[in-house]
């Protein structure tokens, strides 16, 4: 990738992730409002729906990696000094990760109980 196109990469990383986040974000909003799960079983039965199921677990590598251009791309402009922006990032991986292992946890134990 030439120097002139360096940002290329991570704007189209955010514009695709957006589209696939936009829509399955509609998705849940429509689900919630009209098909609203009447209890924990209910909303248990449509997380154990293959697709439901194979959306959420994509959901959820989508956003952190929209996450993570983004906010990479915050404290590469605002975070001048290279030490303090190495601790950030490098904390602010962690969380990310931390987060996704956790949200990708519940949705496998949902399809097991």
């Amino acid at each position: 990738m030439s120097r002139q196109a360096s940002g290329l990469k991570a704007w189209v990383v955010q514009r695709v992730t957006a589209v696939y986040l936009g829509l399955f974000a509609t998705y849940l909003a429509l689900v919630f409002l009209v098909l609203t799960p009447a209890d924990h079983a209910a909303l248990l039965a449509w997380v154990r729906a293959p697709l439901v199921t194979l959306g959420l677990l994509l959901f959820i590598p989508v956003l952190l990696a929209h996450a993570w251009v983004g906010i990479r791309d915050v404290y590469m402009d605002y975070i001048n000094a290279i030490g303090a922006r190495v601790v950030a990032l490098a904390l602010t991986a962690f969380v990310l990760l931390g987060a996704g292992l956790w949200a990708m946890q519940a949705i496998i134990l949902a399809q097991l109980h």
